[in-house]
């Protein structure tokens, strides 16, 4: 990238900042989707007790252990985008 990034005043630089958060949001929707899956497979290929708390708070841990991660993570990259790192260091 050349140059200073987007203006933080500008209206035009937040939302299309937030264009790339929601697509990086699906990616890891379906990623905890995925992990939620192996995880309770690995559950029942173990033998695991079959009672539904156990498989709910599996599937809520990992779900969102991955759901959070990846909103913080993208976090970063809307502030990055959206410009407010830039004055970060300089005293503004």
């Amino acid at each position: 990238m050349n140059g200073p990034g987007p203006n933080p005043s500008d209206s035009a630089a937040p939302s299309a900042a937030w264009v790339p958060f929601w697509r990086l949001m699906r990616i890891v929707a379906l990623c905890a989707l995925l992990a939620v899956l192996a995880a309770l497979g690995w559950l029942h290929a173990t033998g695991a007790p079959q009672r539904w708390e156990l498989w709910l708070a599996v599937a809520g841990g990992v779900g969102g252990s991955v759901l959070l991660s990846g909103a913080l993570m993208g976090l970063v990259f809307v502030s990055n985008r959206s410009g407010h790192d830039d004055s970060v260091g300089r005293g503004d």
